[in-house]
């Protein structure tokens, strides 16, 4: 791959070269190609409209199904629906964030597979960002707004002693759980440089990461609980930090303190995934054609 451009700098009569980051690259890079295609989604705004709220309506369907449940059990698992709808909320904007700005990542292995990734690393810009940002979809903000929707309502309506740290603990959830999100369609976008055709792998870690996490952890087996926890941990997405704000007992006897570990969680995510992207890329050997 190129290295980022130097930037120019004048001082005086001397021109000084100052060396962009990769990661500041990367960042300027990812913002420059999801600009096209926002301009080119704006231009057929009513198909956003339509589009968006299609996605709005259809990821809907997954609290019916639990608006469903409820009108023939007053608990599930031992949880009321408020407090569902807390778990939900919180998954769903997470995932739909992460979605938002990387859900690009599963077509990967097409590129891989067709050889078009050849064409993204000859341009002096870090591949990660060219394919996070590729065919960027504006329409993903109705699954973020879906979530926003009912964490809001679950919020309103559940009987909590809030507490300064249990009202910072709820954007921090939601954001941290996006990072960890994020780090999983990068990895899962890494193992595709080996496997090819692996994006329903990934969208099994990813989607079915988020449908699981809408679901209280009483309901799953021990086994299943300590794979999210300690092995994928999609359980810092929203189950361990909601129920420090719900104020139920911990699974698999943890402290409450890994209530406020999210962003420690996905920031080893997102380090662990870098490390696997890099390790893929350099490993990618072209189509051969």
């Amino acid at each position: 791959m190129a290295e980022a451009v130097d930037e120019v700098v004048a001082r005086g009569p001397e021109v000084v070269f100052v060396p962009r980051s990769r990661a500041v690259e990367g960042v300027r890079a990812y913002g420059l190609i999801v600009g096209m295609w926002l301009r080119s989604t704006m231009a057929y705004r009513a198909s956003f409209v339509m589009t968006t709220f299609g996605n709005f309506a259809v990821t809907a369907f997954d609290f019916v199904a639990i608006l469903l449940m409820f009108s023939h059990v007053d608990a599930l698992g031992g949880y009321t629906l408020p407090e569902i709808a807390l778990l939900y909320g919180a998954s769903g904007t997470a995932f739909g964030l992460a979605d938002l700005l990387m859900g690009s990542m599963d077509r990967l292995g097409r590129r891989v597979r067709d050889g078009t990734l050849d064409t993204l690393l000859v341009r002096p810009v870090p591949v990660l960002a060219q394919v996070a940002a590729d065919r960027f979809a504006l329409r993903r903000l109705g699954r973020v707004s879906q979530g926003l929707l009912v964490l809001g309502c679950a919020l309103v309506t559940l009987d909590v002693d809030w507490t300064v740290a249990k009202v910072v603990l709820v954007p921090l959830m939601v954001v941290s759980g996006a990072g960890i999100f994020a780090a999983v369609f990068v990895a899962g976008a890494a193992f595709q440089f080996v496997a090819q055709d692996a994006s329903q792998v990934q969208n099994s870690f990813t989607y079915g990461g988020a449908t699981l996490l809408q679901y209280p952890p009483t309901i799953f087996a021990t086994d299943l609980v300590r794979g999210v926890t300690f092995v994928v941990p999609l359980a810092f997405v929203n189950w361990l930090p909601s129920l420090y704000v719900l104020g139920r007992d911990y699974p698999l006897g943890l402290p409450d303190w890994v209530a406020f570990l999210p962003p420690l969680v996905a920031g080893g995510c997102g380090a662990l995934a870098g490390w696997a992207w890099r390790a893929g890329l350099r490993a990618y050997r072209s189509t051969g054609s």
